[in-house]
């Protein structure tokens, strides 16, 4: 006859001494073998929902731009490689990222200098916040960066910097850095040359991509990134005011568009959207949120964003040049009495290629 198997214990009743001291003997024998229980960590490992470290933060240009300038008495684009001061996330200190997957940082390059060729595995792009006239290479062919401009280096491409303006300029790098870290797949090589060779004419990338069309042959010459690597401004500005004007407006995102790979209608990068939105004087936007966490750099006007998360409530004005980042999951909503342009970039195409993403529109 076999034995009736005890009652469950009753979730919130204590466990008995002599189980406890069991288990905790249990877990000092085996974890010489390196084995630990998952019952002891399940609900931190399987949340009921995104319990993201990382917190809403704003970085005011007024106040970051002084120290970009003394990082320029102080070391040299050449020496530094790249002359960058990262926008490291409050709640992740000391891991050079932003978000728990993107890395963010404003770059600064002074007339005559150049930050020399090298390539790596890790996606970038620049989004030009300040100054006109300083260029970046890739693979041969250079584009003259203006503020609004957005420019990729694509994965594995050589690619330089150069200022032959009288001004200095500077632009926000985003990158995949910690997501790469995370999959331990980063490779990097120095070039041999200071500056890689121009093969090919400004804006031979956008005339065969940029105009819904596309060359016979050689679709995807960076693999599932953009082919085109310099998307300015002036066509984005004309674009938002244009569906400003004519359209209806969105109640949460005023008007936003994702730039997109012309090649295959998804994200310019494998790893990172990009997106552009305006939001017209008088805007008082719903709230959202969304898995993928987004950093955000502003183009144009003023406004306000207000972040809420468990029992915290942030409320960020911005200006031009501003810098903020929205976290995984993270309530937000936009406000804008005059109205303003927002750039923004997330690891959303990540979130979508695993099925994962979700987003929520609330009321």
């Amino acid at each position: 006859m076999s034995a009736t198997p005890p009652e469950p214990v009753p979730a919130g009743v204590p466990t008995p001494q002599p189980a406890v001291n069991t288990r905790q003997q249990l877990y000092r024998d085996m974890s010489p073998l390196n084995l630990t229980p998952l019952w002891e960590v399940l609900h931190a490992l399987v949340p009921p929902q995104p319990a993201t470290p990382c917190a809403a933060a704003l970085w005011r240009y007024d106040e970051v731009r002084p120290f970009l300038m003394r990082a320029g008495e102080a070391i040299t684009a050449e020496e530094a490689v790249r002359r960058v001061l990262i926008l490291e996330n409050p709640a992740l200190r000391g891991q050079s990222a932003v978000t728990q997957s993107l890395y963010a940082g404003l770059q600064l390059i002074l007339p005559g200098e150049v930050a020399p060729s090298h390539r790596h595995t890790q996606s970038a792009l620049r989004f030009i916040v300040e100054g006109a006239g300083a260029y970046t290479a890739v693979d041969g062919e250079r584009t003259t960066m203006r503020p609004g401009d957005f420019i990729i280096t694509p994965s594995w491409t050589w690619h330089d910097h150069g200022n032959d303006a009288s001004e200095p300029v500077v632009w926000l790098d985003g990158l995949d850095i910690p997501m790469i870290r995370f999959l331990d797949a980063g490779f990097a090589q120095n070039d041999t040359r200071k500056s890689q060779t121009v093969t090919r004419a400004e804006g031979t990338s956008l005339a065969r991509y940029g105009h819904n069309m596309a060359p016979v042959r050689g679709d995807a010459p960076y693999g599932l990134t953009s082919p085109i690597f310099s998307y300015p401004y002036e066509r984005s500005r004309e674009a938002l005011h244009q569906l400003e004007r004519d359209a209806p407006i969105d109640a949460w995102d005023g008007v936003k568009l994702r730039y997109i790979n012309p090649a295959t209608g998804g994200s310019p990068m494998p790893t990172m959207a990009t997106f552009m939105q305006r939001l017209p004087a008088g805007f008082d936007g719903k709230p959202w949120r969304q898995t993928d966490g987004a950093v955000y750099s502003v183009v144009e006007g003023h406004g306000e964003v207000l972040v809420q998360h468990g029992e915290q409530t942030r409320r960020f004005t911005f200006g031009p040049r501003d810098h903020f980042v929205i976290p995984s999951w993270h309530t937000a909503s936009f406000r804008s009495a005059t109205g303003c342009v927002l750039f923004s970039y997330s690891d959303r195409p990540v979130h979508q290629a695993l099925g994962i993403h979700q987003e929520e529109r609330l009321s």
